[in-house]
This record gives structure tokens, sequence and C-alpha cells, in this order.
């Protein structure tokens, strides 16, 4: 065994480093037990990283979910991603476990004088029902589709109402239709100044928090605000539509479908809420893993709150598909 000065610096360096990392000691007081300067034991301490000297091992049940935000954000160059634990069995608690997570990440984004633009949709009536609040918020909250009135969660001013007085903020309410009968009817309502002047301030939004809506399956979310026959259901699906992000159909590769029913559409561009600086994609359940890997795929969301066994067949499915 080599006992000269790199020895010697050697035993030096494991003294400090089990003193700092296993014993909990701060580099000043062992700088002044064992009389060696701060910046000697700083320098020991990322010297002995730099070797390997140091593996720092987390016993942590909540481990396995970092993983997969790990690789989610990897995958698909997230700014953010937040996957929560699942409830077996309960998928309407699991929701609102989505939706607290939503809420959580939407208060760190936020600033006051932001403008907050929502889809309407259960995950963000979710989000809403579970948002905790420490402080008001001076935030403008702007819908990004024309209204459906039908359920609460499906009517974007009273969603962006509530979302609202949970902040202390504002709203802007928007007085049009999502779905238009015609292409023609759809460009008039566009061209309203009320509208465009709601258009106009959602694209001018800081953040974005947009629910990811299914087109397959019996829970199918879309045909709630556009109702249309079986028949028609199954050739979107075969035609390779797998999501709706305000309201438009996306296509598996996370183009825009040329489905006619886009062109009737009272909401903003896919293509336009992407360059929002934080557009948060929430969704929970297995029906909506097509859907959401259209959206990362189309680049329509930059974060995303996810479920934990929606965030594993979302991977699980890439893996497949490559």
């Amino acid at each position: 065994m080599n006992t000269g000065a790199d020895f010697d610096n050697t035993r030096l360096m494991a003294r400090v480093l089990t003193l700092h990392f296993v014993e909990g000691r701060l580099q000043s007081e062992i700088a002044a037990e064992m009389g060696l300067s701060s910046a000697k034991v700083n320098r020991l301490i990322k010297r002995g990283r730099e070797l390997g000297m140091v593996q720092i091992s987390i016993n942590s049940p909540f481990q396995p979910l970092f993983d997969l935000e790990r690789k989610l954000t990897a995958k698909w160059n997230l700014k953010n991603c937040r996957v929560v634990a699942a409830v077996t069995g309960n998928a309407e608690t699991t929701l609102g476990h989505v939706g607290r997570g939503a809420g959580e990440l939407l208060i760190e984004a936020i600033r006051d004088g932001d403008t907050v633009a929502i889809s309407g949709g259960k995950a963000l009536s979710a989000l809403i029902e579970n948002l905790s609040v420490e402080r008001k918020f001076d935030v403008n909250v702007v819908p990004m589709t024309g209204g459906v009135q039908d359920q609460h969660y499906t009517d974007v001013n009273h969603i962006a109402t509530e979302l609202a007085n949970k902040l202390g903020g504002q709203a802007t309410l928007i007085h049009a239709p999502l779905h238009a009968d015609t292409a023609q009817e759809r460009d008039m309502l566009m061209s309203v100044r009320s509208v465009r002047g709601v258009m106009d301030a959602a694209r001018q939004a800081a953040v974005a928090v947009v629910g990811i809506g299914s087109v397959a399956g019996p829970n199918a979310t879309y045909y709630e605000a556009r109702p249309i026959p079986e028949g028609d259901r199954a050739k979107l699906v075969a035609g390779g539509v797998r999501c709706e992000f305000l309201g438009h159909l996306i296509d598996g590769d996370g183009s825009l479908s040329d489905s006619e029913l886009n062109s009737r559409l009272v909401a903003l561009p896919p293509s336009e809420a992407a360059l929002i600086p934080m557009t948060i994609g929430v969704a929970s359940g297995a029906e909506k893993v097509g859907p959401i890997m259209a959206a990362l795929n189309g680049g329509y969301i930059n974060a995303l709150v996810v479920d934990e066994p929606t965030a594993e067949a979302v991977l699980e499915e890439e893996v497949e598909l490559a």
C-alpha cells in the first residue's frame, strides 16, 4: 500500500467526505475541527466527487415518480413535468391528484401581472377544485376557446371565472361558441372585436393550462362537446386522429387533422398555443395515452402533469413505436 503523500491526501479526503455526507457536518465545522481552511475542505469535497468517491442514494417512495418525470422530460424536451401517484380503481381521485399537481405547477410558474390562458375540460375543473393558494395573484385568466353551454367543466367562462377567483385575479370572458355551424360562421365570429380581443390576450399569455381530450373509446371527451354519429367517430380514428387539443382534432404524429370539423372552431390554433412560454398539458387515465403522445409529438405542450400508470404507458408505447 502506498503510504506517501498521495495516500495521506486521499485518506484526508475520505475523512472530509465522511464527515460531510455521512455525519452531515457543515464545511465550516469540518474546517475548524480538522484545522483546515474552508477553501481546502471545499476543494477536497469537489475532488472526491470528481474521483467517484461519493455515491448518493435516496430511499424515497417518490423516486419512481421522479424517474418517470426525468424520462418524459428528456424524451420530449419538456420545461417541466409532474407525475403523481394514482389511486388504484378510483379514476376520480386520481384525477384530483393530477389536478392538484397541475395547480402546484401553475402557482410556481405565474407572477403578478401575468395572463393565464385556459381550456375547458374535466382536468381544469380538477385543478380548480384542488388548488391551494397561499396569497393572491394579480393575474388575468382568459379562455383559449369558445364556450360549450352544457356542463360546468366544458364552459370555459365558468372555468376562467372560478380559477380567477381562486387566484385572486380577474377573468376575461368570451361570448362565442366553440363550434360554429360552418367555416364561414366561424370566420365571422373570430372577426368580432370582443372575440378577437380574447384570442389576442391568450396569445400574450405567460402560462397556459390545457386539457388533452380523447377521441376513441366509450369515455372519449371530444364528443361530449361535439356530438357526432358513431360511424363518423370510427372514420376519424381510422383516419389517424388520436387527440383533441383546444377543440382541434390531432393525428397521432402530432399534425393537425385535415378533418373539416377543424375549420369550424372558435379557438386558438394549437400551433399558436405552442408559442406561449409555458403550456401545461393535464391528463389522466389509460384513454389519454394516445392523446398525450399526439400533443407531445406536435410540440403543443412543453410541460406535462399526469398520473404514474399513464406516464408509464406513454413511455412504453413510445418504445414499441420506435
